[in-house]
């Protein structure tokens, strides 16, 4: 009988340590969606400042390095992947000559 009720307080506890687990997990994934939220709206902020400071309806004299850093980021990137469609459309030279 005492062997029953150990079992029994056994099972009691890793019932509540496993909704203690669950709950947490919960918390986290929670946490990790607002922080991710969070990351997501601090970009759309930055698209739109960069849109007002290349349109002229905001300056200021932080802004501006950053909006013509995104400019040539933004060319490399039309670059490389103007480099990448043209590897891709011409077969490679061979020595077949």
């Amino acid at each position: 009988m005492a062997e029953e009720s150990e079992s029994k307080k056994f099972l009691d506890r890793l019932k509540e340590a496993s909704v203690n687990v669950a709950q947490a997990t919960r918390e986290g994934i929670e946490t990790l969606q607002t922080k991710r939220e969070l990351s997501q709206t601090y970009g759309e902020l930055g698209r739109k400042t960069a849109e007002l400071v290349e349109s002229g309806a905001i300056t200021h004299p932080d802004l501006a390095p950053l909006v013509e850093r995104i400019a040539e980021l933004n060319a490399q990137l039309e670059a490389d992947e103007a480099d990448e469609a043209d590897e891709t459309a011409t077969p490679p030279k061979t020595d077949e000559s």
